[in-house]
């Protein structure tokens, strides 16, 4: 619109609202289009499930809503304030300098690229295809790991570690923790807490290491060198040690009930049984490269003090079997006496036998039992006093017994260490018995998921997508040219992948997904622009020749530089400080902005030259077989 009124008289009212009204009804149809590509493209987000679609839908939403709002003011705000405030000459879009600069360095890169089709197309195709291995030797992960500023250390001992023991290991863990110039502040916990949704034992230690930043590290240590030298002088004789953060191992226990990055998890109907698969797939797992903190749940080696009640003896002294497990429960147990209230406070006052005649064994047979004819008689009188054995705590899951094998993940990434290992033991395992199965689960069971889901919608999305491409350009070889920019924005990248080392995860995902949004609407716009082109020319034109057609196109290509350049570059200016951050949370953010930045640079030279090539070899070989173009003005 601004090169029509341009250098020209001054324009009526009339003559101006003409003038907006035909520009924004060609331009509502490319909005539209554009806009529905863009939020398309977008939906498969919204159909994943659990942490991604929580941490992701909200991102999904908010772009959905802002170009929905960006498009009704397009069409209907930003006409009115050209009719208002556009007045008088305008200065035309061949006297931008900024414009004209990339116009002048395009033109005879675009006329270079249209003599030598071939070796362009040879030379595309090779950087298309020399992006498989990178594809193929792309680690694969569910979530960047995220930085939490504090690790977690869960040292795991034998069942029957006492509570004195268990205190002793804590203190001595956290004291060299705490050594550690990093450590701002150590904090741990034995057994499981005042809550009903802490299943922990006694066993099980939790000791939270906030760490201070950064700035105040030792030189050239790092969080994977920091866990390293931690690891290694915490270790106690029956203890094992797994490392991880706060927030991850929360998010982990209650979405799946694994502790670590990844479980093992045996079903079966006997514990005996599942704990000796356990075993074998431990054995089986180590040596893994990758694979850290291997550790088997205990499933036996709890102790258990076994008090069996002769009943003839206590019928000999005239007791009951109540009398005696009275007698137990309130020296053992404790029993509750009576109430004590305190202002608004009140307390339970109980009675039981003193902690050292409580561990003692001995002391224990020799608790006094009062009767009425023989006096005070031992515990061990009436009853058989032992220790035994058993399961420490028993776990289920969908109503079958569940064993567990668990570990992290360092130094590698989840996909490729859960795929050796899931060898291993299939090597070990050549038949499990029967009523007994193995079933993955942590972080992995996460990345399944989502892998599955996304493997089903995205065909789905891109099938969508090139029907509205057809029912725009009503050709299926346009949509065809369109969509071969798919691959070429995917290369940029692939290729930024492997020199960053990012695993693909469900973050990278999401950048790849909003990458192809803008891939096939630029595109479009592209491929409007020339269809644009070669209408004008057709219409001017009664007899049309191959150097016609080159013509055509070389003009509708060089005068979209600004828009698609202007665009594009804005996306990609928007996401340097993402690239750059290095606070919390950019773990997460960096995943997502570097396929989509790299992509698009990736996919703007294939929109400015790839582009025009193909279409004109299209066009060419329709015009040699035809003698004639068929062409569809998107904007009609």
């Amino acid at each position: 619109m601004k090169d029509r009124i341009a250098n020209t008289r001054e324009l009526s009212d009339d003559e101006r609202i003409s003038i907006v009204e035909k520009a924004t009804t060609s331009l509502g149809r490319s909005v539209f289009f554009s806009v529905i590509i863009m939020i398309i493209s977008f939906s498969p987000i919204l159909f994943l499930t659990g942490q991604e679609r929580k941490l992701f839908s909200p991102l999904v939403l908010t772009k959905t809503f802002s170009l929905l709002g960006a498009a009704i003011l397009a069409i209907t705000v930003s006409p009115m304030l050209v009719r208002v405030l556009v007045k008088g000459r305008l200065i035309p879009e061949n006297r931008n300098p900024v414009s004209n600069f990339f116009v002048r360095l395009y033109k005879p890169v675009l006329n270079f690229c249209l003599n030598r089709k071939k070796i362009i197309l040879t030379i595309c195709a090779i950087i298309v295809i020399g992006s498989v291995p990178m594809i193929v030797n792309l680690g694969t992960e569910f979530m960047p790991p995220l930085d939490e500023g504090s690790l977690l250390m869960m040292p795991v001992t034998l069942p029957d570690v006492s509570n004195s023991e268990a205190k002793r290991i804590l203190q001595v863990q956290d004291k060299i923790l705490k050594s550690f110039p990093e450590v701002e502040n150590v904090l741990g916990k034995a057994g499981r807490a005042y809550t009903a949704t802490d299943n922990a034992p006694i066993s099980m230690i939790e000791t939270i290491i906030v760490l201070k930043p950064k700035s105040q590290w030792r030189d050239g240590i790092t969080k994977e060198k920091l866990i390293a030298e931690m690891n290694e002088k915490v270790q106690v004789p029956g203890v094992t040690v797994g490392w991880t953060q706060p927030i991850i191992n929360r998010i982990n226990m209650l979405s799946t009930g694994i502790r670590t990055d990844v479980g093992v998890k045996i079903y079966g109907q006997n514990l005996d049984s599942i704990y000796n698969i356990s075993l074998k797939v431990e054995k089986a797992l180590k040596g893994i490269d990758g694979l850290a903190d291997l550790y088997v749940e205990q499933l036996t080696g709890g102790k258990y003090l076994k008090i069996k009640i002769n009943r003839k003896e206590i019928a000999r002294y005239g007791l009951s079997i109540d009398d005696v497990n009275m007698l137990i429960e309130s020296a053992l147990g404790g029993m509750n006496l009576t109430t004590t209230v305190e202002g608004r406070q009140r307390f339970n006052v109980s009675i039981r036998l003193a902690q050292d005649f409580r561990n003692d064994l001995s002391e224990i047979k020799r608790i006094p039992v009062q009767t009425q004819q023989y006096g005070a008689l031992p515990l061990s009188a009436l009853a058989d006093i032992s220790i035994s054995e058993g399961p420490p705590m028993i776990n289920s899951e969908n109503a079958l017994l569940r064993g567990t094998v668990l570990f992290n993940v360092r130094g590698r990434d989840m996909g490729s260490v859960v795929n050796d290992a899931k060898k291993q033991i299939e090597a070990a395992f050549k038949k499990l018995p029967k009523g007994y199965f193995i079933e993955w689960s942590g972080q992995y069971e996460n990345q399944v998921r989502a892998q599955n889901r996304l493997k089903i919608i995205i065909p789905i999305v891109i099938l969508v997508i090139g029907f509205i491409l057809y029912f725009t350009f009503r050709s299926a070889k346009e949509v065809l040219i369109v969509f071969i920019s798919v691959p070429i924005a995917l290369v940029g990248g692939v290729y930024s992948l492997y020199y960053y080392h990012v695993n693909f995860s469900v973050a990278v995902a999401v950048g790849f997904i909003a990458l192809f949004g803008v891939a096939v609407e630029i595109g479009v716009l592209m491929i409007a622009y020339l269809n644009n082109s070669i209408g004008d020319m057709v219409s001017k034109n009664s007899s049309i020749t191959s150097a016609d057609i080159r013509a055509a196109i070389f003009n509708g290509a060089t005068p979209r530089v600004r828009p698609i350049l202007m665009t594009n570059l804005a996306n990609i200016l928007g996401l340097i400080p993402v690239l750059a951050s290095t606070g919390v949370g950019s773990d997460v953010m960096k995943p997502i902005a570097i396929p989509f930045v790299f992509g698009l640079i990736s996919a703007i030279f294939f929109v400015l030259i790839i582009l025009p090539l193909i279409y004109e070899m299209v066009k060419q070989r329709e015009f040699n077989k035809y003698g004639k173009l068929k062409i569809l003005d998107i904007q009609e």
